[in-house]
């Protein structure tokens, strides 16, 4: 793929054999230029154009993700996003999750107390939603073992039953080509595939806000900001921005980093960590191990093999112990090599 080939040596150099983009994904040279700038204004007393930033984000995300930026908020964490959503459940609504999916993102539904939260494994999530289903949370893309959950399934039998999505992208966005326009709202946060920072998320929401209230909104969430500093915000933001919450100096990172993103494509990213996995699995064959069925996924799980991950990372490879099971994630900083390297010391 000559763009990968172009543009992804000038802008990441691990000096390991990174395979943990499901943990953390790398900074590009150019977000890391762009944060050390915003450092130094800090340093010296320059302002920042740090709401510019965040639109240039909310506007690069919108694209990426399908959507109009009017229907994405900017936030700090997945949790938080997945609070405002159970918070606009009626008591008694039924929830249905799946078995052992990331805390972050069905937590919040759990300590309501008062919702009817039913989990069954991945693979039967789509059938299991039925006419008392308010709403499916689940993951695109699980974070323990890189499962995927059939999104065209759930999205007719969501339909079919009047139910509604809260989708997680957090281990799909950046690599899995994704319409959160087919979805009640998705939140992710950006330091795994997007290449960002700690503590900047994004959630998409429906034109009509799916009836989530603004329980966060501080100043920034206002229609103007810089006249709701002080006292009750009287007018919020006409836009999914009523969801926004104040950043941090991810914010200087993630336009350069979604740029990145847009320019390589995530078609042409997703072929890319596909071609990297599948090497992977045809490699763990011809050694005698067998990974986690995970078709389709940038994530390979393999039982019984988390208690190599010191030794892998002793011999300059990282990749993630998760239950006892090694996890690699292939990203498009990742080539051929990588995976080999990574088969070689299996092989001791």
């Amino acid at each position: 793929m000559p763009i990968l080939d172009s543009v992804v040596p000038s802008e990441f150099r691990p000096e390991s054999v990174y395979l943990n983009t499901a943990a953390v994904g790398l900074l590009p040279a150019r977000s890391v230029r762009a944060v050390r700038a915003a450092l130094d204004d800090g340093v010296a007393g320059r302002p920042t154009d740090s709401f510019g930033q965040v639109e240039e984000a909310r506007a690069a995300y919108a694209r990426i993700m399908g959507v109009s930026a009017d229907r994405v908020a900017v936030g700090s964490s997945v949790v938080s996003y997945s609070a405002l959503v159970a918070a606009s459940l009626p008591a008694g609504a039924e929830v249905l999750t799946a078995e052992g999916d990331f805390s972050s993102l069905v937590n919040p539904f759990h300590v309501r107390g008062d919702l009817r939260v039913r989990s069954v494994p991945l693979e039967r999530i789509p059938g299991a939603v039925d006419a008392g289903t308010a709403m499916v949370v689940v993951s695109a893309v699980q974070s323990a073992d890189g499962r995927l959950v059939d999104l065209p399934g759930l999205r007719t039998a969501a339909a079919a039953h009047g139910a509604r999505i809260c989708l997680d992208v957090s281990q799909a966005a950046g690599w899995l080509p994704l319409d959160a326009g087919a979805y009640d709202f998705t939140v992710t946060v950006t330091h795994k595939w997007l290449c960002g920072m700690f503590g900047l998320a994004f959630l998409t929401v429906p034109e009509d806000f799916g009836g989530l209230l603004p329980l966060s909104a501080g100043w920034v969430a206002g229609q103007e900001p810089w006249a709701s500093c002080y006292g009750p915000v009287t007018e919020l933001a006409r836009t999914a921005r009523r969801f926004d919450e104040p950043q941090s100096v991810a914010c200087a990172a993630a336009p350069r980093s979604l740029a990145l993103v847009e320019e390589l494509g995530v078609e042409a990213i997703h072929a890319h960590d596909l071609a990297l996995a599948e090497r992977f699995r045809e490699g763990l064959a011809r050694l005698g191990h067998e990974p986690v069925p995970s078709p389709g996924s940038a994530i390979v799980s393999v039982p019984g093999l988390g208690g190599r991950q010191p030794e892998l990372s002793a011999a300059g490879i990282e990749v993630s112990d998760r239950a006892g099971s090694l996890r690699a994630a292939f990203h498009l900083h990742n080539g051929p090599a990588d995976v080999d390297r990574l088969l070689d010391v299996l092989a001791r």
